[in-house]
């Protein structure tokens, strides 16, 4: 009786231990597989965080490519409105008044240089005008040889011809075009001057000699003319005619539909 209980309190602690040596045996491979699976989820969020970021790469390479395409596409455009707006400065030559003013104003002021070289002449060498009469109301000698022909002691002729010597440079076709603003203020401005000079040579004629010339009155009739013009080239065109209209010929090219 002994002996069997003796053997069955061996049989129990082997049991026990068998027991113990199972449960210690499954508990090392559970742990075993919790590290194989915290492996497998470290594995699976390592290449997602590798796939992720060879996706932001990829993703960062197509935006940048797009963005280097809309950079080159508006350097393009820049590119071709520069070369659109260089050319127009070649046709902006064509500017400024309508041709047919700029030619009268030009050709008018040759004939008033030219009337104030002859008065000049016939005021130095005393000679008689040409076809002009010499009593009555038309006395061109009379008008000539007065004192009213000499202003601060220079004689009206001279001060004449340097007006219209530089009335041919500022009336010519080159000067019209001028893109400089500074060119058209001279212009009207000497123009306002001259036809205040010949509203006092008028009064002068009229009120005080009593008699007038026939080519102080063409030359008063000439600045009269080139001062009307010039106020409506003023008016219609500005005081930059050539930098007016380049402006509207570079805004009509932009509006203008682009061929792809």
């Amino acid at each position: 009786m002994t002996a069997s209980k003796s053997s069955r309190a061996r049989n129990a602690r082997t049991g026990a231990q068998a027991s113990a040596a199972r449960n210690a045996t499954k508990g090392g491979t559970a742990v075993k597989n919790g590290s194989t699976t915290k492996n497998d989820s470290a594995a699976r969020a390592g290449s997602a965080s590798r796939n992720g970021g060879a996706g932001g790469n990829r993703t960062v390479t197509t935006d940048g490519g797009r963005g280097q395409a809309r950079t080159m596409a508006t350097r393009n455009g820049a590119a071709e409105r520069g070369a659109r707006t260089q050319a127009v400065p070649d046709t902006a030559a064509q500017g400024g008044p309508a041709p047919w003013l700029q030619l009268t104003t030009f050709l008018l002021a040759l004939a008033g240089l030219g009337v104030s070289i002859y008065l000049t002449i016939a005021h130095f060498t005393e000679s008689t005008l040409a076809g002009c009469s010499e009593s009555g109301l038309v006395n061109c000698t009379k008008v000539t040889t007065s004192p009213q022909s000499y202003v601060f002691g220079i004689p009206v002729a001279v001060l004449g011809l340097a007006f219209y010597v530089f009335a041919v440079a500022i009336m010519s076709p080159w000067a019209w075009r001028a893109s400089r603003r500074e060119v058209h203020l001279v212009r009207i401005a000497s123009m306002v001057a001259g036809i205040g000079f010949v509203l006092y040579l008028i009064y002068a004629e009229l009120l005080i000699i009593g008699s007038i010339c026939l080519y102080c009155t063409s030359v008063h009739a000439i600045t009269f003319v080139l001062f009307v013009l010039t106020a409506i080239a003023a008016a219609a065109w500005g005081l930059k005619p050539g930098a007016a209209w380049n402006f509207r010929f570079a805004r009509q090219l932009r509006l203008a539909p682009q061929p792809d």
